[in-house]
């Protein structure tokens, strides 16, 4: 086998990875709008809306009572529609409503959705339209207690808050106080720059009898069918519900938790809605037993969260219930700051154990240059280096090869379509002049994974989202406008196919010959960041293949 054939099989078999994604992508099918059951025993109505009292709440824990009791109505249906609450930090644009004291939009102010409208920033959690995607959070009581659940209304101080000049933290509370005695503040802490938000329930209990309960908090979210694209391969990106149970990451196919809800008790871990670049996710204490379910509680609309030990709280009483949100970019040191193994929500797939460490170098480089497009240069010559000596052995046997051609040539006339004496002579004159086909094909195949690898990572990495290069490169996750990073990978790809042997078939030349003009045709709606490091490894090799080239030629083919 000859090293333009492994070449050619390997981009090949790169454009047919790409086209197998997308067809089980667009093949998937969609999750019936059913009935489904959920954690608990109870069924959920397709038709709730955001505004349905006691919609879809978690089954009571079996700790707090023996069967499944529905927790007792707070208020009258006239009092369902909450006020607008406005908090607004550094990072963060946030609407909260007195009902539930939930977050039902959350503006993320460094995003916007394209550098051309700065003004028009990304929003990540909403109610506008036909698009859902909130938190809810709530208590629930055993037995005949009330507690406020996500549908309860509070009352709050005021109906704008934001985080002054020089302060480091905001605090807004949410106040509520039952027919029970029962008196509970809901605290969000924001701090700034940070997208991780404090929740706790402060739970004082002035009644005459004890009270048992527990608290709730999950993501809902309607996942429409997004548009998806065989040219934009970052539409296939994984979003919908993802669970870690504190040992194993696990992304929650829609089908699956449509038919059969996902209940599962865990220490600590954690539960998330990802996308794309950005995510929420629901964090509960690290040192207690959490129950965590996911299920379908409408038309193409899932939740996913976790239920905390039920707590006692006697009379005169009082306890906390701890909670942690996050909503933002997928930062992968910030996010391994906020809960173990929450980096994992950056989906690499199945090469993420060489991905992690290959972004790990990138972002150590930016630090030092400050440029993502930098780094990317840098990264790929530093890959280069890691592969000189094997990138060597095979450019040495291309060399030997191309050199041969020929004495190939003369065999291939004196035999004609004789197949078998042809070979037999070609392996005659490999052993003659000490030249080992397979020789260069082992460096291109170990290195195979590591370039699919870093595809994933700058495919997937928020870091490198609208990030400028140089001149008309200004966003390094979008295609080249200019198209000018396509065709110099073509031309490298070109220059490179002409200092290797080139192959005896007339047909694989054909297609040698035809493989820059489509991969210039593929590249055209690739990220300009995976296009530069095409440009770059393809230049490289090339440079190393005309030295190898020429010492082969000064020294003759079969020394080293």
């Amino acid at each position: 086998m000859d090293n333009q054939r492994v070449f050619l099989y390997g981009a090949l078999f790169f454009v047919l990875f790409l086209i197998w994604q997308a067809w089980q992508k667009d093949h998937a099918p969609t999750p019936a709008p059913v009935e489904t059951a959920i954690p608990g025993g109870q069924v959920s109505d397709a038709d709730r809306d955001i505004d349905a009292v006691d919609r879809d709440l978690p089954q009571l824990d079996s700790t707090i009572a023996p069967e499944p009791v529905q927790a007792k109505p707070v208020e009258t249906p006239e009092q369902r529609a909450g006020e607008p609450v406005r908090v607004v930090t550094d990072v963060l644009d946030l609407t909260l409503t007195t009902q539930g004291g939930d977050i039902i939009e959350a503006v993320l102010l460094e995003y916007p959705v394209d550098k051309d409208t700065p003004d028009v920033k990304v929003e990540l959690l909403t109610t506008d339209g036909k698009q859902l995607y909130v938190s809810q959070s709530g208590l629930r009581a055993a037995g005949d207690g009330s507690a406020p659940n996500h549908n309860a209304i509070y009352r709050t101080p005021a109906t704008e808050y934001a985080l002054a000049p020089g302060e480091e933290s905001l605090t807004v509370s949410f106040f509520w106080q039952g027919d029970n005695g029962l008196e509970v503040e809901k605290r969000y802490t924001f701090q700034r720059g940070r997208y991780e938000i404090q929740l706790d329930y402060l739970v004082h209990n002035g009644g005459n009898v004890e009270w048992r309960g527990d608290a709730y908090l999950q993501l809902k979210k309607r996942q429409l069918e997004s548009e998806r694209s065989f040219f934009n391969p970052a539409s296939y990106s994984y979003e919908g519900p993802a669970f870690f149970n504190g040992e194993q990451y696990n992304k929650l196919d829609l089908d699956d938790i449509t038919e059969t809800a996902l209940a599962a008790t865990a220490p600590g871990g954690w539960a998330a809605m990802l996308e794309h670049y950005f995510l929420s996710a629901v964090i509960p204490p690290q040192d207690t037993q959490n129950r965590f379910y996911a299920a379908a509680v409408g038309p193409q609309t899932y939740r996913v969260g976790y239920v905390q030990p039920a707590q006692l709280v006697p009379a005169g009483g009082e306890t906390v219930f701890e909670n942690r949100l996050f909503i933002g970019p997928k930062l992968q040191d910030r996010l391994a700051e906020v809960a173990p193994k929450l980096e994992l929500a950056v989906d690499y797939g199945m090469l993420t154990i060489i991905s992690e460490p290959l972004f790990w170098v990138l972002e150590k480089i930016h630090a030092l240059i400050g440029n993502w497009g930098w780094a990317i240069v840098l990264l790929t010559l530093l890959i280069k280096v890691a592969f000189y000596k094997l990138q060597e052995t095979s450019g040495k046997s291309m060399a030997r090869m191309r050199k041969m051609q020929p004495k190939m040539k003369a065999l291939k006339e004196r035999y004609g379509d004789d197949r078998e004496k042809l070979n037999k002579a070609m392996m005659e004159l490999y052993q003659k002049e000490k030249i080992n086909p397979f020789a260069g094909c082992l460096p291109i195949l170990i290195q195979m994974p590591v370039f699919f690898a870093l595809y994933w990572v700058l495919l997937e990495s928020v870091e490198l989202r609208q990030a400028d290069w140089i001149l008309w490169i200004n966003d390094l996750s979008s295609p080249d406008p200019w198209y000018i990073l396509p065709v110099l990978m073509g031309v490298a790809m070109f220059g490179q196919q002409k200092l290797n042997p080139q192959p005896a078939d007339p047909m694989q030349a054909k297609m040698l010959m035809i493989m820059p003009v489509m991969m210039i045709a593929f590249a055209l709606f690739m990220p300009a960041g995976l296009v530069l490091y095409w440009v770059v490894n393809t230049g490289l090799s090339a440079a190393q293949q005309w030295q190898i080239n020429r010492v082969i030629e000064r020294k003759g083919y079969n020394k080293d």
